[in-house]
């Protein structure tokens, strides 16, 4: 996918997440890494109300060349781009059931969503690492993001919501709306004793899966 096709393709899923309450206001920030570069959403911006010629264009040592100023939070996805040379795309929001988690969980915890359905540990992934507390843009968080990354597709920060990574944008959009379903399944069935997937269930579906 050419540079055009990847800055229509994050602003339609930008607006998609928008219209569907999964960020609101300026909330949350999206990455795609570019054959010469990354192309990231600006500072202060709504993911509804993107424009492709004004997103952030950063050169391969993430100086900013072109479009608007990128996001405060550049330095989280370099961490998790440079940790997952894989990874194409990273999509960082503040979906609220998501975030609800991030604010129950204890950091440092492992995997604070149990394995409850499939489709969350084919997307996820086993390890869902809770990172600790750092204020907005606080690039002091980068090395806690960067090892997180190192074992993870995803990761919660701790009072402020998920980041996830994946090997295209269409594919880290739909682990981030994965990671919220997870999440709202979570809240609605803690104390009630829902039946998990087994250890061996969950191996299954990654060596099936990846």
């Amino acid at each position: 996918m050419d540079e055009a096709a990847q800055r229509a393709l994050l602003v339609e899923l930008g607006a998609s997440l928008f219209a569907r309450g999964y960020s609101v206001g300026s909330a949350g920030n999206i990455c795609v890494r570019l054959p010469d570069g990354f192309l990231m959403t600006p500072t202060n911006s709504s993911l509804g109300r993107l424009e492709a010629a004004r997103l952030s264009k950063l050169d391969a040592a993430w100086n900013h060349v072109s479009g608007d100023r990128p996001s405060k939070e550049v330095f989280l996805h370099r961490a998790v781009l440079e940790a997952r040379p894989e990874a194409g795309a990273v999509v960082h929001l503040h979906s609220t059931c998501a975030t609800a988690i991030s604010c129950l969980a204890a950091p440092g915890e492992d995997a604070p969503i149990p394995p409850l359905t499939p489709y969350f540990v084919m997307r996820v992934g086993r390890r869902l690492p809770v990172v600790p507390y750092h204020r907005p843009g606080d690039a002091a968080m980068e090395p806690a993001v960067r090892a997180a990354a190192l074992g993870a597709r995803a990761m919660l920060l701790a009072n402020h919501g998920p980041v996830v990574s994946a090997a295209t944008l269409a594919d880290a959009v739909a682990a981030a709306e994965e990671l919220e379903e997870a999440a709202k399944l979570a809240l609605m069935l803690r104390g009630a004793g829902a039946r998990v997937l087994s250890p061996a269930q969950v191996d299954d579906l990654l060596a099936t899966f990846g």
